[in-house]
């Protein structure tokens, strides 16, 4: 069967970020989290699906970055990319960076420009916006957009507050809503880049 590729407005650019700090723990602490296997596999594979530039894991502990370089490292360069090439593809994508802050930078430097920066959180906030909504801006508004995603119980506040969007959370027909973070990246992504 043929794949049938619906039109893609090569101006805007979207990227994503998996964010390890700072980040909430269900105390409300501010902590770091510790990266899994399967957010760097299945984000990365999301990214590659919905067209991302690139995915960022925002991780400061660099004795952590060891641990996901050598991760990587198998799926891109090691027995890993012979097995799976469709994984070395996605995981190619895949930046490994101190903060949401070099994020930024590392998007201007490369692309021009500084990218609109979209938070998403499980819980409502007044400045919420839509998926079609977001849409119609991004379709006016070309650039480049960057999608924080939390890990732990959610985004520090203040990456919110100094966010330019805030996405309407993912809601179910009832009162649960905790997804993981690899299931919400690959619904959001869905919305704004699924056909």
């Amino acid at each position: 069967m043929e794949k049938i590729k619906g039109p893609v407005n090569e101006n805007i650019r979207l990227f994503t970020a998996l964010v390890h700090y700072p980040v909430y723990n269900k105390k409300g602490a501010v902590i770091n989290t510790s990266f899994t296997n399967l957010d760097l596999h299945d984000i990365a594979r999301a990214s590659a699906t919905f067209g991302v530039e690139k995915y960022f894991v925002v991780q400061p502990i660099h004795a952590q970055h060891e641990l996901i370089h050598t991760l990587i490292n198998h799926w891109i360069k090691g027995f890993g990319a012979r097995y799976n090439p469709d994984r070395k593809t996605a995981l190619t994508r895949l930046n490994l960076v101190d903060s949401v802050e070099e994020v930024k930078l590392q998007i201007k430097e490369e692309y021009g420009s500084l990218p609109l920066v979209i938070s998403t959180a499980a819980k409502a906030y007044a400045q919420n916006i839509g998926y079609e909504e977001l849409k119609d801006v991004m379709e006016r508004q070309e650039g480049n957009y960057l999608i924080l995603f939390g890990t732990g119980w959610g985004l520090e506040e203040s990456l919110i507050e100094n966010s330019d969007y805030v996405l309407r959370p993912i809601y179910g027909p009832g009162v649960y809503n905790h997804l993981s973070v690899r299931s919400a990246a690959s619904i959001v992504l869905d919305r704004l880049r699924g056909e």
